[in-house]
């Protein structure tokens, strides 16, 4: 099947071909005939021009184009086209001598007046390799941009799957440091047959469902994402009992507002794991507000000043999803003084944000 096509498609292009000189060699005979009354003189005149002009475009066309002034051998390129100049103008030459010699019976003055002035024959021959040869330059620049384009799209989803790839990998990072954590309290529970164990372990199951079925999503209902940083809260509560203060504000509007899953509880797990307890309490205060525009996620933790803002792979995680994910359309802000650890994080809301 491929063979019979490759046949065809040459045939095809012998045909465009045949049929391109057969248009030249009309072009040529009104062209030279102009002025004379004797049009099978400037047929034969014309027949006899056509295996120099075929011959000039194409050695221009396939081997000076392509070889060298594509190649960017532009010494080669220059010195290859003077030299078929060169041959080309004795071969007109010779055809002029023929005209004298068969058509004229050495009769100049019988000659046709356009097939004595050697230039002018040059010109009709150079016009017809030049724009022979300005196609092929199209063609072949067509062609080029093309396959840059093509190799450029290849680079572009090569670059967006190792995006993919790592956004990933960060992914996986959060299942196993979310839930060490919270196995931990719920061991601990289970080891004192505390009353909260079931609850503990619905609000577990609740967490799980939403890392196990929610988080390959694009995009969550922040509704999902609050209720869900609730559970954990409410987990965190029962292991540090009296000496946990959470005072957690929401200011949402009404419709629709989506968010990346698993963008803010990493937030809230990090202010759990390196908050400090001072004066027997560990205060944690976080504040949302949100918009179908924008959403403002504050959240404030009491620490020390030995505390390190890099600490755990939370946080480092989730500022390379935003760059994924919210490129140029998020603003994070961390500050930390002698007592507080504060986090700021604003997101300006697109339709058209990355789906990853």
């Amino acid at each position: 099947m491929l063979k019979t096509d490759f046949i065809f498609k040459k045939l095809g292009q012998g045909l465009l071909h045949i049929i391109f000189w057969c248009a030249v060699l009309l072009f040529y005979t009104y062209f030279f005939g102009v002025g004379s009354n004797n049009f099978s003189d400037t047929l034969v005149f014309s027949l006899f021009l056509m295996p120099i002009t075929i011959a000039t475009t194409y050695v221009s066309i396939y081997k000076l184009i392509p070889d060298y002034l594509i190649a960017k051998r532009y010494y080669q390129f220059v010195l290859y086209s003077i030299y078929t100049l060169i041959i080309s103008a004795y071969l007109v030459m010779v055809s002029i001598f023929f005209s004298l010699i068969y058509i004229s019976n050495f009769e100049y003055n019988d000659m046709n007046p356009l097939t004595r002035n050697i230039l002018f024959v040059l010109t009709g021959i150079y016009l017809v390799t030049f724009l022979a040869s300005a196609f092929k330059l199209m063609k072949l620049n067509i062609v080029a941009s093309k396959r840059a384009q093509t190799l450029e799209t290849k680079i572009l989803e090569t670059q967006l799957k190792l995006k993919e790839q790592e956004l990933k990998y960060l992914k996986m990072q959060i299942h196993p440091h979310f839930l060490f954590n919270t196995l931990n309290t719920m061991y601990g529970f289970a080891l004192k047959k505390a009353d909260e164990t079931p609850e503990m372990i619905l609000k577990l199951s609740n967490l799980l469902d939403y890392l196990l079925y929610q988080l390959d999503k694009p995009f969550v209902s922040l509704n999902d994402e609050i209720h869900h940083i609730e559970d954990y809260i409410s987990l965190e509560q029962m292991r540090f009992s009296d000496t946990l203060s959470v005072n957690f504000s929401k200011h949402i509007s009404s419709g629709p507002i989506e968010i990346a899953p698993m963008l803010l509880i990493p937030f809230v797990e990090n202010s759990f794991k390196h908050g400090k307890i001072r004066n027997g309490k560990l205060e944690i205060l976080i504040d949302i507000k949100a918009t179908c525009h924008k959403i403002a996620f504050t959240i404030q933790n009491s620490s020390t000043h030995a505390s390190s803002p890099s600490e755990g792979i939370g946080l480092e995680n989730i500022k390379k999803r935003l760059e994924f994910l919210y490129p140029n359309q998020h603003q994070l802000k961390i500050d930390r003084d002698e007592t507080d650890y504060i986090v700021a994080l604003n997101l300006n809301l697109n339709p058209t944000l990355k789906d990853v």
